[in-house]
C-alpha cells in the first residue's frame, strides 16, 4: 500500500512538472504546484555497481544492505559477499585464487560489498579499459562484461570464458554527440 503511494505520488508529480512546462512562453512560466519535501525518507535501493547487489546480497539480507549506508556496507556485508562469491565463482575455489586486478575473495568483495560508483578527478572515466579500473563510467562501457571477467575470468580473464562474457557487445543505437547523449528509446 505505501509504495503504491509512492508510485502514484511520483506519477503525479512527474505529470505536474511535464504539464507545466509543456508551453511556447518559456519567460511566463508560472508555478502554481509547491512540492514539499519535509519528512522522513528511506532508501529503499542501491546499485552504485550494476548486478553486484542483485549478485552477491542473500535474498533474505537485501532490504538491510538497501538500507545500510555505504560507508558501513563493508564491515556489514563484505564477510557475506566472500561466501557467494567462493560459492559461485569456480575462479575463487581454491586459497590463493585472484581476479585479474590481483585481488583474492576477501580483497575483491571488500571492493564490492561498498556499493558505490567511484569517479576520478584527474583521470580517464572508465569502469575498466584495461589499464583503468572502476575510475567511473562512461556510457559505451561494457560493466556487466567487466564483472562477469572480475568475477569468474581469474587471473588473466580466461578461466571459465563461458561464463566471462554477456555476450552484447554493443547498443542497438548508437549514442548522441550531445546531451542527452542517450538515443531515443523507439
Amino acid at each position: 500500500m505505501k509504495n503504491n503511494f509512492i508510485k502514484y505520488t511520483a506519477a503525479f508529480l512527474m505529470a505536474s512538472f511535464t504539464l507545466m512546462s509543456c508551453n511556447n512562453k518559456d519567460n511566463d512560466l508560472e508555478v502554481t504546484a509547491m512540492v514539499d519535501f519535509s519528512g522522513t525518507f528511506v532508501m529503499k535501493d542501491q546499485m552504485g555497481r550494476p548486478a553486484v547487489n542483485t549478485v552477491f546480497v542473500s535474498s533474505g539480507k537485501k532490504d538491510e544492505f538497501n538500507a545500510t549506508i555505504p560507508s558501513e556496507q563493508n564491515a556489514k556485508f563484505q564477510s557475506m559477499f566472500e561466501a557467494n562469491l567462493k560459492g559461485l565463482s569456480p575462479a575463487f575455489a581454491n586459497s590463493g585464487d585472484k581476479n585479474a586486478l590481483g585481488q583474492d575473495a576477501a580483497a575483491f568483495t571488500g571492493l564490492l560489498a561498498t556499493d558505490v560508483l567511484n569517479v576520478t578527478l584527474d583521470g580517464k572515466t572508465t569502469f575498466y579499459d584495461g589499464t583503468n579500473v572502476l575510475t567511473g563510467r562512461a556510457l559505451a562501457d561494457d560493466v556487466i562484461t567487466v564483472e562477469l571477467l572480475l568475477i569468474f575470468g581469474g587471473e588473466d580473464f580466461k578461466e571459465n570464458p563461458t561464463l566471462s562474457d554477456d555476450n552484447v557487445d554493443g547498443n542497438d543505437k548508437d549514442f548522441l554527440t550531445s546531451f542527452p547523449y542517450l538515443a531515443s528509446p523507439w
